[in-house]
């Protein structure tokens, strides 16, 4: 059994950060240890919530405590999403090398929670530089979206060129492997969405249809994060591992629009992002 130390927000109403990534790796045979950066009623895009952000004295005690049980030689990849404040993204990249360190085999997972098309930059001042600056070259592996794959490599992504350039940017400065969880491109079709990997082996390219929900669900790119990882953990293989996900959160999607909700319906979905009931391929671009 594949273990993997996911080092997230939490909110107790909805389905974002570790809410979208645990049961997802739990659902696929991964044994989740989860670390919660923040502690919210719900997540941000409601407009108001309760709670707060732990400090990084609090999240250093915690993966003090798991390394005290010696649970880090036996984490197989550390995944990170929301980071809270540079502080605390300095306890989890300094997390991520204390796990590399007990397990050479391990991979850091990073996925760089900052802003989105439409929305920008919706963290605090300073975590989009820390990200930039020090995630980056620490991870093997990143998943952003386009809004933060051009902050990260200050390109903007246009056309299918344009983003493999800026992956192939981003992969010259740490991860070997970048996967963009969204990609809006001029040349492709308006009624779908693709997601792209991109690896110093090959890069490939994969389609779903675009499915208007209104309003458009937080917690997806946690969810692909999750996801992907996991299925990549089994073999190693980006290929597959991008098709799997990308068929994963095209079932949430479709069962999240079917019930008519905000929050990502993951409980309705399980079985149906364990065997998706419809696959989409990937097509190799080099």
């Amino acid at each position: 059994m594949k273990t993997v130390l996911t080092i997230q927000s939490h909110v107790a109403y909805g389905y974002v950060g570790n809410r979208a990534a645990v049961f997802p790796l739990q659902r696929l045979g991964i044994d989740a240890v989860a670390v919660n950066t923040v502690q919210f009623s719900n997540h941000t895009g409601y407009g108001a919530w309760t709670g707060q952000v732990f400090t990084a004295e609090h999240i250093a005690d915690i993966i003090d405590g798991i390394a005290a049980r010696d649970a880090l030689p036996r984490c197989d990849a550390v995944l990170s999403g929301y980071m809270g404040d540079v502080g605390l993204g300095g306890v989890i990249v300094q997390a991520a090398a204390r796990v590399k360190a007990a397990n050479p085999k391990a991979i850091y997972c990073c996925d760089p929670v900052m802003g989105d098309v439409g929305r920008g930059f919706f963290v605090r001042p300073g975590l989009p530089e820390f990200i930039r600056d020090h995630a980056v070259p620490a991870a093997d592996l990143m998943t952003p979206n386009q809004f933060e794959l051009e902050y990260l490599t200050d390109r903007k992504v246009a056309t299918l060129e344009d983003a493999l350039s800026a992956t192939a940017s981003l992969r010259a400065r740490g991860p070997g492997l970048v996967l963009v969880t969204s990609l809006t491109r001029d040349e492709a079709p308006a009624d779908s969405i693709e997601m792209l990997v991109d690896t110093a082996d090959g890069a490939w390219l994969v389609a779903t249809p675009r499915l208007a929900l209104d309003p458009a669900p937080n917690g997806s790119g946690d969810a692909v994060a999750a996801l992907f990882l996991a299925h990549y953990l089994k073999n190693f293989d980006p290929a597959a591992a991008l098709e799997q996900a990308s068929a994963a959160i095209y079932a949430i999607f479709e069962t999240t629009g079917r019930m008519g909700t905000r929050e990502l319906q993951l409980i309705a979905a399980q079985d149906d992002f364990v065997n998706p009931p419809r696959r989409f391929a990937a097509t190799r671009l080099r």
